[in-house]
């Protein structure tokens, strides 16, 4: 009987989950134990630990859980296939863990799109919306990231900015009744993209007041872009439904750059957080001892 198995069988996967190991667990003939859950809700992503767990989708599903994480995003999710998104939305349910973000992505993200008004590019994200709906429901999500395009040079910022709220307002109006939130992303990868800023996303979102409409609060990007994180923080708070973690220069997991993860964490546990934390990043060292690496570096953050 595989571990996993009866920690489902009795009922006490929710329990091991709230107390972070409080709980003691038989051990069976011939299997490693698992490690304990970490108490904050990482999510990894799929090729993080491709050396350690070489065996596709499900191999690295069971990896992650056996080291202790809840969770999983998957930016690509959208493209992948059908039964793709059926098999990981199944062994995420057998395994105890939860979904993280996708990306809500029609093909416009990278490009001036949204912040124009033209109908063409408002009936793709709303076409793509309806899309998301639906592999939401196979994989039991609850989030989608959602990066309103560049900027279009021609028009006053006022008026690109009330053209993405329009967009948001009616994607909203799709996903609200099914229970998923696009969560706006500012970003820091080029100075063309619209969407840079918490305080910009903050207002676009109380614009919308939709509980379908938040801010993903990707650390590293705000890194680049503005700095102050944890006071950027608790001013735009009420709005932030997600959170990615990077470190600063390198964009590799806590410990790697110029960012007190320690004390960032400290604060988002003070804010009683319950949502999922991205490990949107690399890793800093190749093969399995950098995927070992990736982990302790986890461990030593990780706060209750």
């Amino acid at each position: 009987m595989e571990r996993r198995s009866f920690i489902k069988q009795m009922g006490l996967g929710s329990a091991i989950l709230g107390s972070a190991g409080a709980m003691s667990l038989p051990s069976f003939a011939g299997e490693k134990a698992p490690a304990a859950p970490f108490k904050m809700d990482f999510a990894p992503h799929f090729g993080m630990f491709k050396n350690s767990a070489p065996g596709g989708i499900v191999d690295e599903l069971k990896f992650m859980a056996d080291q202790g994480f809840r969770s999983l995003e998957d930016n690509g999710l959208l493209k992948r296939s059908v039964a793709d998104q059926e098999l990981i939305g199944k062994t995420l349910s057998d395994l105890g863990m939860r979904m993280g973000v996708f990306v809500i992505d029609g093909g416009d993200n990278w490009k001036v799109s949204l912040t124009t008004g033209k109908q063409e590019f408002l009936d793709v994200f709303l076409k793509t919306c309806r899309e998301s709906v639906e592999v939401a429901k196979r994989v039991g999500a609850k989030w989608a990231t959602v990066v309103p395009g560049y900027f279009e040079r021609n028009l006053p910022i006022g008026v690109q900015t009330g053209n993405v709220i329009e967009a948001m307002k009616r994607g909203a109006e799709i996903l609200e009744p099914h229970g998923l939130t696009m969560v706006l992303e500012p970003l820091s990868d080029n100075p063309d993209l619209f969407l840079r800023h918490a305080d910009q996303t903050y207002m676009i979102c109380k614009a919308v007041g939709s509980p379908s409409c938040k801010i993903l609060y990707d650390i590293y990007h705000m890194q680049r872009n503005e700095g102050n994180l944890i006071a950027t923080m608790e001013k735009t708070w009420s709005e932030i439904a997600y959170i990615q973690i990077g470190d600063n220069p390198g964009r590799k997991e806590p410990g790697t750059g110029e960012i007190h993860y320690g004390n960032v964490f400290k604060y988002i546990n003070s804010k009683e957080f319950k949502g999922v934390m991205g490990m949107e990043h690399g890793n800093a060292l190749p093969g399995v001892d950098g995927e070992k690496a990736l982990i302790e570096a986890y461990r030593k953050v990780d706060i209750a």
